[in-house]
């Protein structure tokens, strides 16, 4: 399984805003620092708004901050709501699935409790918590 670019970027951003402990930071700034897209990451900041994981204002002195503590972003919630799917193989496409085994194979119900498991270990873990980790 593998992680989109998005929710790797969203973490990214979300990483270094809890990493900043004084002010505004800006698009740009995390764009530079990270050496992603200014585009793509306007797109990805919009989301963690939108998502209320991160506060923004706008204007000549505006920038994003986190919308609270590092310690109550739950990694999990953040996966969540970046990923567009966890269709880990094409049989949980039901409009494209073209796998002419579907109908004996036991992988579908395997994958999705890989999955549910991927989930439960991220939704014990913290902002907090990958600020530690990323720290050692």
């Amino acid at each position: 399984m593998q992680l989109t670019r998005y929710t790797d970027y969203s973490l990214r951003v979300l990483i270094y805003l809890a990493g900043k402990t004084d002010g505004l930071t800006t698009v740009s700034e995390i764009a530079e620092y990270h050496d992603i897209s200014r585009n793509h990451l306007v797109k990805v900041i919009h989301n963690l708004a939108n998502k209320g994981f991160i506060l923004t204002t706008r204007g000549r002195n505006g920038g994003m901050m986190l919308s609270r503590p590092p310690s109550e972003i739950v990694l999990g919630d953040v996966v969540r709501n970046t990923e567009p799917n966890f269709d880990i193989a094409e049989c949980f496409n039901q409009a494209s699935n073209c796998c002419v085994i579907t109908p004996s194979c036991g992988l579908k119900s395997i994958f999705r409790e890989a999955y549910r498991g991927f989930i439960k270990v991220m939704d014990r873990y913290t902002l907090a918590d990958a600020l530690e980790i990323t720290s050692k």
